[in-house]
């Protein structure tokens, strides 16, 4: 009797939220014979080229080979590097290719290259919030869950047919940065069942996404970062908790610009109320700042230019924010 030969698994991705699934994937005995990340990027204070988490890992682990194209269109800007890093795809003939978060379009000459086609690791419930931040956009919309789909790729933006879904809780502390670990590690854990599915022989049942329920969630832009005061605070409290830690929400008094990192939404204020962005109180539980429909907006974290991030109570005895201090709001006079 013939022995069954390893799935040979191909891996396509770039940030942390990758690394955690490839990891899994590695340490599960799968075979990893290709890994596609995006080229290596500036970053720090001294802007020198940084290896993606994926990357660093595959050269880690002996992993590879490790390909760095910045386009997989042969037709596209950059055809010499598409067309070489698609021919050594080819030539390899993976099984089966794992995306999570890469970041480039695969044509339809690479989500078909492998047998068991591209599965892709998508961090929230399809079809809410499609494309580049799901993670953000979920937390700052104020839903109640969300999750992880593992879905058989098309050439659409996460279009694709459905694996497999399972949700987890938004809850009311949640950031971006402990979401995504809970949905790394949720990824990871089913992609390495579907994986071991597949190398049993068991092909993976895949239901096309529903019409309704669609959104899309762009990606997070710097220009976003200013809270709008003349907004309810819970929506603003959701934003900020979504923009942690990138790009940071943030607030402006006079020139300096304000990084806000942990705030809670308080009810509305049956007292006279004040013009959105006037800071109601200031002391160690937190800057209390006056928002739309008579909410008010009590930061506890903040960091100003060039500092770090403190508590309200240090934040306030290098910079006082007293009562009746105005922060800058949209179309105030």
């Amino acid at each position: 009797m013939t022995q069954a030969q390893p799935l040979r698994v191909a891996f396509a991705g770039t940030p942390e939220f990758a690394r955690v699934a490839l990891e899994a994937i590695h340490a599960a005995g799968f075979p990893v014979v290709a890994v596609l990340t995006q080229p290596d990027r500036p970053a720090g204070r001294g802007l020198q080229l940084q290896a993606s988490p994926v990357k660093q890992f595959a050269l880690a682990a002996g992993l590879g080979p490790v390909l760095q194209p910045r386009s997989l269109r042969r037709h596209g800007k950059y055809p010499e590097e598409a067309g070489a890093a698609v021919d050594t795809l080819a030539q390899i003939a993976p099984d089966v290719m794992v995306v999570a978060a890469y970041g480039l379009i695969l044509p339809a000459e690479v989500l078909t290259l492998p047998r068991h086609g591209c599965l892709n690791i998508h961090a929230s419930l399809l079809p809410r919030w499609r494309g580049a931040a799901p993670i953000h956009r979920a937390i700052e919309a104020g839903d109640a869950e969300t999750g992880i789909t593992l879905m058989q790729m098309d050439e659409g933006l996460d279009t694709g047919a459905m694996i497999s879904r399972e949700s987890v809780p938004i809850g009311a502390e949640d950031t971006t940065g402990t979401l995504h670990d809970t949905l790394a590690a949720l990824g990871a854990r089913m992609i390495v069942d579907a994986l071991r599915q597949l190398a049993g022989g068991q092909p993976l049942a895949a239901t096309p996404q529903p019409e309704a329920g669609v959104t899309y969630a762009e990606k997070i832009a710097k220009d976003e970062a200013p809270l709008d005061l003349n907004r309810p605070a819970a929506e603003l409290a959701n934003q900020v908790r979504a923009f942690n830690p990138f790009p940071g929400a943030t607030i402006q008094v006079g020139d300096t610009v304000i990084k806000c990192w942990q705030a809670l939404p308080l009810a509305a204020s049956t007292s006279l109320p004040h013009p959105p962005g006037t800071v109601l109180a200031s002391d160690a539980a937190g800057v209390i700042v006056a928002c739309g429909d008579g909410s008010a907006l009590q930061v506890i974290e903040l960091q100003k230019p060039g500092g770090r991030r403190q508590a309200a109570q240090q934040f306030l005895q290098a910079m006082p924010l007293p009562p009746g201090t105005r922060f800058v709001v949209p179309g105030a006079a």
